[in-house]
């Protein structure tokens, strides 16, 4: 199914920025049989122009993951106003998840070719009892964690890197080199029990960042030293298999950026959820 614009001369592009809670749902990207987040906003455009809808998003964030500024893009020929569109959909929305943000785009946008730089923050609830208000959205690690070794060991991350050797399932045929802008290890001033760990590149593998940061913590709890970054993204000790993959709820798509589309859309993270 694509979108449908049967009049070719006011067909028009609308972009979303949408936030969501992810725990009910197999991830973004559309699935037969079970509630994905794509399918939840296809659906709802559609209630609202009457057209069946295919909207393209800036990035697939897995089974239980957030977000509070993934973009999606589709066309349309109703003439509704942005103000419309944004009160409408989200009428026909579940409550887990809400389009914040509606805007005209012109033609050549595209969510996810368009996108230059994905931005991730990864939460860690660094305590021994659980939270109940956080439980959805932090990963709890009981033991003590050194945030300065964490921090150092993050820094190898920055610059043009190949992550096939820490990323599990990447096509052989395709690149697994990413630009990172930033991969940050900070501690909130707000509550000292929680650690977030941010994260900027152009781009990201498939549990990539959830795998990167489960070397980093293991470096935090002592178990490896810090050079162990490098070494998981050279391929050597851990080896991959030994790397395990941090659970999807304590990341969040916090914003998605577009060099020649920023000033219409004006991208913020928009902190919706941590």
């Amino acid at each position: 199914m694509t979108s449908q614009c049967n009049d070719a001369e006011n067909c028009r592009r609308i972009a979303l920025t949408v936030a969501y809670d992810g725990t009910n749902y197999a991830g973004f990207q559309l699935q037969t049989g079970t509630p994905t987040i794509q399918g939840e906003l296809e659906s709802a455009i559609s209630r609202l122009t009457g057209a069946a809808t295919r909207i393209r998003g800036a990035s697939r964030t897995d089974a239980g993951a957030h977000a509070c500024g993934q973009v999606v893009d589709f066309i349309t020929d109703k003439p509704y106003g942005t103000d419309v569109f944004l009160r409408a959909v989200n009428h026909y929305l579940p409550d887990a998840i809400r389009a914040i943000r509606v805007d005209a785009v012109p033609h050549g946008f595209h969510a996810r070719r368009s996108a230059t730089r994905r931005v991730y923050q990864y939460s860690i609830l660094n305590r021994t009892t659980p939270s109940p208000l956080l439980r959805n959205t932090h990963h709890r690690v009981p033991e003590p964690l050194n945030l300065p070794a964490m921090a150092q060991a993050a820094r190898s991350l920055t610059g043009i890197r190949d992550f096939r050797k820490i990323a599990t399932g990447h096509p052989a045929q395709r690149s697994a080199v990413r630009w990172v802008y930033e991969w940050q290890v900070l501690q909130n001033p707000a509550n000292e029990d929680v650690i977030v760990i941010n994260c900027a590149a152009n781009g990201f593998l498939r549990y990539q960042i959830r795998r990167v940061n489960a070397v980093l913590i293991e470096i935090g709890r002592g178990r490896q030293p810090i050079h162990a970054m490098a070494e998981a993204l050279a391929g050597r000790s851990p080896v991959p298999r030994q790397i395990p993959t941090l659970p999807a709820h304590g990341l969040c798509l916090m914003s998605v950026h577009y060099p020649e589309y920023d000033h219409i859309l004006k991208v913020t993270n928009h902190d919706e959820t941590h």
